[in-house]
């Protein structure tokens, strides 16, 4: 894999470039993009980037994180507070994300997405009133485990770190998730399967390989 060095803002002008430039792949009137990679990647930053770079074009952007689409602490402890394979399979409701966010995008589809459901903190609903996108909005999803789920993006972006930098980069509260990811690694191979990867193990200083031709 070759890398080459880059700065956020430009990496968000391109992919924004990218997406403004491509019709949906389903034939759906809107784009479905990811942001992948653990919370040390810090993946909303990204998004949020190339949110604005979008808007500064035209277009209309929602942005989605997983955090809001956890399942209820019953389901999330049910083996203790922290189990990696839990968290691998089971923290984040991925049918809900199916079912409010990528269904409403399907060709046909209202447009109406939820963008969030539970409330970790509380542990209750967010009862979020859903956001009606536009036909040529653009949907930004981000968050970790994304990969390998069949979410139907038209471009997917891994922010990838090294495992002695997501070690590092890690709260004590958090390292519990290391395995977790080293499965991801191992089992779904995101830097092969993402459509641009972007290593941020230097957060100053990102390398990706570019976009897809």
């Amino acid at each position: 894999m070759q890398l080459r060095p880059i700065t956020w803002e430009r990496l968000a002008d391109a992919v924004a470039d990218h997406l403004d430039s491509r019709a949906p792949a389903d034939g759906s009137p809107w784009l479905k993009a990811g942001v992948d990679g653990a919370p040390a990647a810090r993946t909303a930053e990204c998004a949020e980037l190339i949110a604005a770079a979008l808007r500064l074009r035209g277009r209309t952007v929602h942005v989605v994180g997983t955090e809001g689409f956890l399942r209820p602490a019953s389901l999330r402890f049910e083996y203790g507070k922290q189990d990696p394979d839990t968290y691998f399979d089971g923290w984040f409701d991925t049918g809900a994300l199916w079912r409010e966010v990528f269904g409403p995008l399907e060709p046909g589809g209202s447009g109406r997405v939820l963008p969030d459901l539970w409330d970790p903190a509380t542990d209750r609903a967010t009862r979020s009133p859903y956001a009606q996108l536009p036909h040529g909005a653009v949907l930004l999803l981000h968050g970790p485990l994304l990969l390998g789920r069949w979410f139907p993006f038209d471009l997917s972006v891994y922010v990838r770190l090294s495992a002695g930098a997501l070690a590092r980069r890690t709260g004590e509260d958090a390292r519990w998730t290391l395995p977790a990811f080293a499965r991801y690694e191992e089992e779904v191979g995101p830097s092969d399967t993402a459509d641009v990867v972007v290593r941020a193990d230097d957060p100053r200083h990102p390398a990706w390989t570019g976009l897809p031709g």
